[in-house]
């Protein structure tokens, strides 16, 4: 098994190739695959991954799914309702998952504050967007069918930080245990 600093160098490599390369018809998607037992280890690293990436000349932005999550949920005009009744029948998940799934893809609510993030960074040459904090996405989605939707937006430098495994060159099991997804068009590594 590799280590984090290992993965993260050779993803480096390939956000450094990728520039150079710029293919009209390759995204710049990179997912840095790492076991969903190494989450805390990974956010314990991340500042100092951007430290590295801001050294190498890149303009780094952010994009926290816990924060955009929050964001949507907090924004709902129905939050308050449903507070009260989860209030009511606190240990009901599968209703509990149910209504915040539907704040989250309610219009794609998710899915277009991404978008929202990658269209002012189109155009800006050094510009890179870390993705973080994907574990939040369970039981809601995964972030394979966003990306899917996303196809042909991704302009600059995108990385997912990954909490999963790779069982192929283009398969990944989200948090080691959802089925095997092989609809990623990306670049994975780690894993």
């Amino acid at each position: 098994m590799s280590s984090l600093k290992a993965d993260f160098d050779e993803l480096c490599e390939h956000i450094r190739r990728g520039r150079e390369l710029g293919h009209a018809s390759f995204e710049p998607v990179y997912y840095l695959v790492f076991p969903p037992e190494q989450i805390l280890d990974v956010k314990r690293q991340t500042p100092a991954w951007m430290a590295k990436l801001h050294q190498e000349g890149w303009d780094i932005h952010t994009f926290s799914i816990v924060e955009q999550i929050w964001i949507l949920l907090k924004g709902d005009p129905f939050w308050s309702l449903w507070v009260t009744e989860d209030k009511s029948a606190p240990l009901d998940w599968p209703r509990t998952n149910k209504a915040l799934a539907d704040i989250l893809t309610t219009e794609n609510g998710l899915l277009k504050r991404l978008e929202q993030a990658l269209q002012p960074l189109e155009g800006q040459q050094n510009a890179l967007l870390l993705v973080t904090d994907l574990e939040a996405l369970h039981p809601f989605m995964r972030i394979g069918a966003m990306e899917s939707q996303l196809q042909g937006k991704f302009h600059v430098p995108t990385i997912f930080l990954y909490p999963g495994v790779r069982t192929g060159k283009t398969r990944l099991k989200f948090l080691g245990f959802y089925p095997e997804d092989g609809n990623y068009r990306s670049v994975h590594v780690g894993g």
